[in-house]
Order: C-alpha cells, then sequence, then structure tokens
C-alpha cells in the first residue's frame, strides 16, 4: 500500500491561518508536484457548502499562481463539511469521508486542539492516520505533557507531526551544510571560539488585527518558545550520522533539552517590553494596549529576549539570545554567530577591533561572514569587508515544505515530545517570574530599535 497521505483534512479551514498560509502552501506544492494526487477537506463551525469551500481554496491558491493538474484535481475533489471539533461523531464524519491515508491538521487554539485530541479518543482511526499539530504545542508544561500522553493512546510517535513551519527544509538543511561540509567552521564550532551567538527575529509588522490569538500569547510563546530555541538547536546540536529524520531529531532535541537559563535566574536572563505609538514602515500604529480586542490587563508583551546556554562540554559559558519583537523599526532576523577576538593584534596594526562574525539570515536566504583585512590606503589601516552570499530561495514556502512532510509522511520537520516538554518548562520559568513583578513590562515606540538592553548584554560578555 502507499503509504503517502491520501487527504488532507483541515480543521479550523476556515480561519486566517489556513487562508492565508496553508492553502497557499498546499498550491505552492500541488504546482511543484504535478503528479501529485490529493483530496482536500476542510471543516469548521460555519456552515459552507462545497463550492463555497472551493472558492476559498481557489482564492488562495491564486495568491502565489498555483496551477497544473495536481491543483486541478485539488479543486475538483475539494469538499467542505461543518463539524464541531470537541464532537467524536463529527470527527467520525471527517474522517469517513477520507479516501486512504488520512491527515488532519489542527488549524486550531491549543485549548480547542486539545479537545479534538479527547474526543479523537472515542473514534476509530484508519490505520497510519497523520495528526499535524500546529504551534503553540499546548500552553505550559503540564498541559503539552497530557496532550503528549493522549497523542501517544492514539498513534506511534513518527505520526504525530508537531509542525514548525520557521524551520522549513531549506533553513535546516541550509544551517546544517554551513556547519558540517566546511571544515573552516566546524572545528571553530564551540566555547573556545565562539563568544556569543543571538537569535533575533524582529519585524516591521504590528498585531495586524490578530489580537484574539496574540493578547493572549505574547512574544514569548509565540516565537521564542518554540521557532528560537528550534533554531538555537540546529547551532548546538552535536553532528548526526545522517539527515534521517530519526536522527537529526534525536540530535535538535539533545540540543534543546540541554538549554538552561543564563545564570538559572529568570528575572537576570529576561527582558520584555510593548510598543506604544508611533510610525513604523510608513504606518501609523497606535499604543499597543489601544489596538481592537487588546485587554490591557494581560500585560501582554510585543518584544520578548531571553538570555540561555547550552550546557554541554562543547557549549557551556557562551551566552545565546534569543530575541523577537514587533513594531520594529529597521528589524532584522538572523542568527548572528560571533567570534572570539584574536589574543593579540600587532602593535602598528590599527582599527582592528571588530571581531569575526557569520550572519545567517533567517528572513532571507543570505549568510555573510564579517572580516578584517588590509583595505585601501594606509596598509596597516584595518578595514571592515564583508563575504556575502545569496542562496535562493527554496522551490516551496515554508508552509509548503511543512505540507509536504505530513503528506509523505516524512517527520524531518517535526519536533520530538521531549523536546516541547523542555521548552515549556524553560518558559515557565520565566513566565513565573514575569508573573511575580520581578521582570518590568518596559516601553518602545513603534519604530524604534526597542528598549537599549546593551548593559544587560555587556554584563553576559
Amino acid at each position: 500500500m502507499d503509504d503517502t497521505v491520501s487527504t488532507l483534512i483541515i480543521l479550523g479551514g476556515t480561519g486566517d491561518l489556513a487562508s492565508r498560509l496553508l492553502l497557499p502552501g498546499l498550491g505552492r506544492l500541488l504546482t511543484e508536484q504535478p503528479d501529485r494526487r490529493i483530496r482536500l477537506i476542510g471543516s469548521g463551525r460555519q456552515d459552507r457548502d462545497d463550492e463555497q469551500w472551493t472558492d476559498t481554496v481557489r482564492g488562495s491558491f491564486d495568491t502565489v499562481g498555483a496551477t497544473g493538474p495536481a491543483v486541478d484535481h485539488a479543486l475538483a475533489d475539494a469538499r467542505y463539511l461543518s463539524a464541531d471539533v470537541s464532537a467524536p461523531e463529527d470527527l467520525e464524519q471527517l474522517l469517513g469521508a477520507a479516501t486512504g491515508i488520512p491527515a488532519l491538521y489542527f488549524a486550531l487554539p491549543p485549548a480547542v486542539t486539545a479537545k479534538a485530541v479527547d474526543a479523537l479518543q472515542e473514534v476509530e482511526l484508519p490505520e497510519g492516520t497523520v495528526l499535524a499539530m500546529e504551534k503553540p504545542f499546548g500552553t505550559n508544561r503540564q498541559n503539552a505533557a497530557e496532550l503528549n500522553a493522549m497523542l501517544a493512546e492514539l498513534v506511534p510517535q513518527e505520526q504525530v507531526f508537531r509542525v514548525d513551519h520557521f524551520l522549513g527544509t531549506s533553513t535546516v538543511l541550509n544551517v546544517l551544510g554551513l556547519r558540517f561540509t566546511n571544515r573552516l567552521f566546524e572545528p571553530l564550532w564551540n566555547r573556545d571560539h565562539i563568544s556569543r551567538v543571538d537569535v533575533v527575529y524582529d519585524e516591521e509588522l504590528g498585531l495586524e488585527g490578530r489580537a484574539g490569538y496574540y493578547d493572549g500569547t505574547g512574544a514569548m510563546v509565540d516565537m521564542l518558545q518554540s521557532h528560537l530555541l528550534q533554531a538555537m538547536a540546529l547551532v548546538t546540536m552535536e553532528p548526526p550520522a545522517t539527515v534521517e529524520a530519526t536522527e537529526l531529531q534525536a540530535a535538535k532535541s539533545q540540543a534543546v533539552r540541554s538549554v538552561r537559563l543564563w545564570a538559572g535566574d529568570p528575572a537576570r536572563a529576561s527582558r520584555r517590553a510593548r510598543y506604544t505609538a508611533g510610525t513604523v514602515g510608513g504606518q501609523d500604529l497606535p499604543d499597543y494596549v489601544d489596538e481592537e480586542g487588546v485587554d490591557p490587563e494581560l500585560g501582554t508583551e510585543t518584544l520578548a529576549e531571553v538570555t540561555v546556554e547550552a550546557d554541554t562540554w562543547r557549549w557551556a559559558g557562551v551566552p545565546f539570545t534569543l530575541r523577537s519583537g514587533k513594531a520594529i523599526g529597521d528589524p532584522r532576523q538572523e542568527i548572528v554567530v560571533t567570534f572570539r577576538q584574536t589574543p593579540r593584534v600587532p602593535d602598528g596594526l590599527r582599527g582592528a577591533e571588530d571581531p569575526t562574525v557569520l550572519r545567517i539570515g533567517l528572513g532571507s536566504p543570505t549568510i555573510a561572514l564579517g572580516l578584517n583585512i588590509n583595505g585601501p590606503g594606509d596598509p596597516l589601516t584595518i578595514d571592515r569587508a564583508e563575504l556575502a552570499t545569496d542562496f535562493g530561495e527554496g522551490r516551496l514556502n515554508p508552509y509548503g515544505e511543512v505540507l509536504q512532510s505530513i503528506l509523505d509522511r516524512d517527520p524531518t520537520l517535526s519536533v520530538r515530545s521531549d523536546a516541547v516538554e523542555h521548552a515549556w518548562a524553560l518558559i515557565d520559568q520565566i513566565r513565573d517570574a514575569w508573573q511575580a513583578g520581578r521582570v518590568p513590562l518596559e516601553e518602545y515606540p513603534a519604530g524604534s530599535p526597542g528598549p537599549d538592553w546593551s548593559a544587560a548584554h555587556e554584563e553576559q560578555r
């Protein structure tokens, strides 16, 4: 029997995630793979018919110029079923409409996902059923552990996909390729040669009408708990023997499990802030607390920064700062590896003050290496130069890559259960300190670089 998924069922198919990200990703995938055949079933509480669902799918496909026989087949065979995902009988109806091996994609908030997984305990799942979880996976460590236990009763571990679109295959393999295929880097990839690492994902976007999700989540859970910790794991993981899913997952999970708060103190290791009125990217933004749907009493942060270390022989003592903020002027999305200074600069060479810095793009496919060189003019004056390359976009967008892995039942991009639980344990420590008032909620104008935390960074050097 063909072990690829034949039916994709999107729970929450009428939501923003499905129309803005999932369906365009599927459209790109089907365009690139014209021989693939997939039945697409959408589900939500809203009453819609197959024709309305097909129009929604077609509109999302059009945003990425999706065409070809696989796209035509998906549109011709698209179905919509109204369902309460907490009702076992409704889930049975959805699975009954599937052909071949189905994949259930939970494009739902964490609390609703938990209710759906609980309801599935009373449903007989078709053999090979794939369960795909959208982040955040759970709401804290205990909740994530309970959800993992329920999933383990439903299907084997390899059929649970805790997806992180942030680490689409191209991004994963770019970091691994840079580290493990260049002798220039891997011998220096340790505490003896690297002084600090920053994983940054700042963006110009503000709330963008997403208060219903974001105001109860914040930057810490939205970005650091999943995306940035996983990106850090790619930097700190030990070389796997192969990039097969099992070995790559194990290496990443071990890397995440080694992460500890800097100095063991959540108050010293973390900072938080939220934006006030300002202009960013030519757009005027109000105070975050004045955005529609925001509850000021929640004290939600729009910028979070945490310093951690990997408690391993290779990395002990090297600070890793993870940061993500909204409404940031001149934003950047990158992994920045700062190497240690040379032990000594010969007398007479002037200007050799900057360390070697490697930048790996997260928002764009770029790699740049900043070096000190003897530039033009006075040969004893050291100038700064950068060797940079753009390695091009992948064939698929991040959600296209995630969906390909799900449909092919390839768990390479999936996050293992133990890594999820350790990540939550780390974040829970920080949130407890925040709720106790040990870390002030600072403010920054929209369009600014954010608060000046340079003194804290100097303390960690």
